[in-house]
């Protein structure tokens, strides 16, 4: 798709009062006028493939050209993926059982689906084993629909407890992943994970990006629950950069435990990245997967691999102090 098609397609999805409302809040941001704003954000779309929010997050009013080159937007984030990721291989990672059951080494916690097949007794020995569970749609993204049930959610028998996950929509339930202590002392009310992209390239192949996803008093880690990112340092596993939020807000401490974020060393980093780099090669059609890896005191586990990796994190303006983008490390990956 051409960057005009995909500027035009976007047009008529736009959600005009959102947009708005976004450049009101960057007005007061950057002392610019809504009408520079949004003649800026014309030229942005239709040269850079950046829609409003990739304009807000990236700060793409404080960046000249050559800067502007370098952000990963949703229109080459999309390119990226579409060229990477044939669709009929999304299936082994957009359903979270396939997921498991497709790199079941490297995730030990019990779980089962939940459909009409399910066996109550499966799920009473699943319950029986623990105090909490937690449960997810079958599909999905961005921590939407994810559940945590406590011990009294099962008391008034299995079918019950089965009947309510499947009004509620619940596709799998999981044993709880407990996370490293030095990973709670960031966050203690989720499980702060990694976000470790492989990227199998024409140029090279390897990781191309990562990021810590850190919560911030939700139960899920996620930007768009109103978690925070910091960026990774992929040699060494130390986090080179504040946290930043989907609002453009940055934390140097987690403002809740007041965790130095910068610096911030992650533990059994080295074998999280060989856990990556080896589960890319199970599904080799699939050449460009985020994966969100969980810390443990056993070592790195799986939560989730993303078919269509979010562009949101890569992108964030406090993780580029210098303006310069994500891109460049793309192009040592692939001809973008």
């Amino acid at each position: 798709m051409s960057r005009l098609q995909y500027f035009w397609n976007r047009l008529f999805k736009m959600d005009w009062k959102a947009m708005w409302k976004t450049t009101g809040l960057l007005k007061k941001r950057s002392g610019k006028s809504r009408v520079w704003l949004l003649c800026d954000m014309l030229k942005c779309a239709v040269k850079y493939n950046a829609g409003y929010v990739d304009y807000k997050i990236a700060q793409m009013y404080k960046l000249n050209d050559e800067q502007r080159k370098t952000v990963i937007t949703r229109g080459i984030s999309n390119d990226i993926v579409r060229r990477m990721n044939p669709k009929e291989y999304w299936h082994f990672f957009d359903d979270k059982t396939e997921f498991n059951q497709t790199f079941a080494q490297w995730i030990p916690r019990k779980w089962l689906r939940i459909d009409d097949k399910t066996d109550p007794e499966a799920l009473f020995e699943l319950c029986r084993r623990n105090q909490a569970l937690l449960g997810k749609p079958l599909e999905g993204s961005s921590g939407v629909g994810i559940l945590k049930y406590e011990a009294e959610a099962w008391q008034a028998g299995p079918e019950a407890f089965l009947q309510r996950l499947r009004q509620e929509g619940i596709g799998i339930l999981e044993e709880l992943v407990v996370q490293h202590p030095q990973m709670a002392s960031l966050c203690p009310t989720s499980v702060n994970t990694c976000r470790i992209a492989t990227l199998m390239g024409d140029k090279q192949e390897g990781i191309v990006y990562a990021f810590l996803r850190i919560g911030n008093g939700k139960v899920m880690d996620n930007v768009d629950c109103g978690g925070m990112a910091a960026r990774i340092d992929i040699p060494t596993g130390r986090l080179l950069t504040v946290g930043a939020d989907k609002q453009g807000n940055t934390f140097i401490k987690h403002p809740m435990t007041n965790t130095s974020i910068i610096g911030f060393q992650i533990p059994f980093w080295e074998e999280a990245k060989a856990m990556c780099l080896e589960a890319a090669k199970v599904i080799p059609q699939m050449r460009f997967i985020a994966w969100d890896v969980a810390i443990t005191e056993d070592g790195p586990t799986f939560i989730e691999g993303n078919s269509f990796p979010s562009h949101a994190i890569p992108q964030f303006a406090a993780h580029y102090p210098d303006g310069i983008g994500i891109l460049p490390e793309f192009e040592k990956f692939i001809d973008l």
